[in-house]
């Protein structure tokens, strides 16, 4: 008799079910998925509290990270929180980022409800899939390796007579591993593979300081603009004066080369360009468009644009063969000293200004806009790019004198190096684009490791390639 009854109420329960009608269940059930993760998946505790722009190379630096990743995984299978990147991870607000923590923060209520709003359960998984969509798709991020950057220079050496002086350009560095540097009136050769420094030539019988270097892109001739406006070539390796050419009134401040072309700048406000295997006395160009001293000469990778920047706070773009700039910038409001093109984008130069200024500025000169601007808070006096990596390095003045390696588009601070007393006004970059060479007012030249390494291509293992022994 009461199996009669049960076994009809049963069917009447099941038949309401499918006729849609829904019963509530008015059981509070806690939800505590989310709570204890410390206790329950030995997560660490010992996590760092500083966030230091560069990630110091230790165990707990690597262990927050993987950490982060395992809070995330966490958070997808039991919370189904759909977390892809640990970057999104950053923005919740259920997450700890004043420590860097991934975790879900931890609650001191005893009971955990589900929202009123929150989906429906997903649905029961194949037997043979370990874990979610959102989960996979965060475990195919390739993990990005961690930068091991040094603060301090690798090696530190005296430069006596080293001018203080912001407009002139005195140490360069060569493609055959031949640092460059002018000190008073002479110029000075340092092999950066046995250390051996060599005295290239001397100007102090003619009473003339040097004012700037520059190396050809062999590295076997190096150009010497002098503070009597002329400008002499030197072949490095015989140590012989190549050739003599004068045109200005003035000391000559910047120096660049385009192939046989050697364009030079003056505080006379002009522009000289001269192919060096033609007579000394032949100008190709010379280019007005500055009203004061020029300290600034960069020529495009392509060799299609040269960049000029001077004291009267203007960047001007020059063609090829035009006698007219193809676009005057005036948005500095201070000299402009610092230029760079970039090598992975082209049309794009980078500049910086002086005191006045302090900004770091990014134009697109094949539409003559700006690009994007940042205020450095210091005077800039030099700036290079990385040729392994979106990433260029400021070496600043006044104010702040330090070195900054940024990192392109978004402008964030990879590094910070400080240890010149003085202003830094010097600044080379080393042939395989991984060291930087820095010369103070204090007058010291400082090396710093501070940009990646070209990764060498990976060779496929076969028996059948040009490279293995076949036996």
């Amino acid at each position: 008799m009461f199996q009669m009854e049960y076994q009809k109420r049963l069917l009447q329960r099941y038949t309401n079910n499918i006729a849609g009608r829904e019963e509530l269940d008015l059981r509070c059930i806690p939800m505590r998925a989310g709570s204890q993760w410390d206790r329950n998946y030995f997560l660490s505790q010992d996590l760092n509290s500083a966030q230091p722009v560069v990630p110091a190379v230790s165990n707990s630096s690597s262990e927050l990270r993987h950490n982060s990743a395992y809070a995330c995984l966490l958070r997808n299978e039991f919370l189904d929180t759909e977390v892809t990147s640990i970057d999104q991870c950053k923005q919740s607000p259920k997450v700890r980022s004043d420590t860097g923590d991934f975790r879900v923060r931890e609650s001191t209520r005893l009971y955990r409800f589900i929202e009123r709003n929150s989906p429906t359960l997903p649905a029961l998984r194949p037997p043979f899939e370990n874990v979610g969509e959102a989960s996979q798709r965060l475990l195919s991020i390739s993990k990005r390796p961690v930068r091991k950057l040094s603060r301090l220079p690798y090696k530190i050496l005296d430069a006596p007579e080293l001018q203080d002086d912001f407009y002139l350009n005195l140490i360069d560095w060569s493609s055959e591993n031949m640092l460059a540097v002018g000190l008073g009136y002479s110029v000075y050769l340092w092999n950066a593979v046995s250390g051996q420094v060599t005295r290239l030539c001397d100007f102090s019988h003619e009473d003339n300081l040097v004012t700037a270097v520059r190396w050809h892109g062999a590295g076997r001739q190096v150009a010497i603009g002098t503070l009597g406006g002329y400008v002499s070539i030197w072949d490095a390796d015989r140590q012989k004066e190549y050739t003599k050419l004068e045109g200005h009134s003035a000391r000559v401040t910047a120096l660049a080369w385009c192939g046989n072309f050697l364009s030079s700048g003056s505080r006379d406000r002009t522009i000289l360009q001269r192919d060096v295997r033609l007579p000394p006395s032949d100008i190709v160009r010379c280019l007005h468009g500055h009203k004061h001293e020029v300290c600034g000469l960069q020529w495009s990778p392509t060799w299609q644009y040269l960049a000029s920047g001077g004291n009267d706070n203007r960047l001007l773009i020059w063609t090829a063969q035009g006698s007219e700039p193809l676009y005057s910038f005036s948005d500095h409001k201070a000299v402009v000293k610092a230029l760079a093109w970039s090598p992975h984008k082209t049309g794009l130069l980078a500049s910086g200004g002086g005191t006045a200024d302090r900004c770091l500025r990014f134009w697109n000169v094949l539409t003559g806009q700006l690009v994007q601007s940042i205020d450095t808070g210091a005077q800039i006096s030099n700036l290079a790019w990385a040729h392994n990596s979106a990433e260029l390095v400021t070496t600043h003045g006044y104010a702040q004198p330090q070195v900054i390696v940024w990192r392109y588009p978004s402008l964030k601070q990879v590094v910070r190096l400080t240890g010149h007393t003085h202003r830094v006004v010097y600044l080379a970059v080393s042939p395989d684009n991984e060291s930087i060479v820095t010369g103070g007012a204090d007058e010291t030249l400082r090396f710093w490791s501070v940009f990646t390494k070209r990764q060498a291509p990976k060779m496929p293992h076969s028996v059948l390639s040009l490279n293995r022994n076949i036996r």
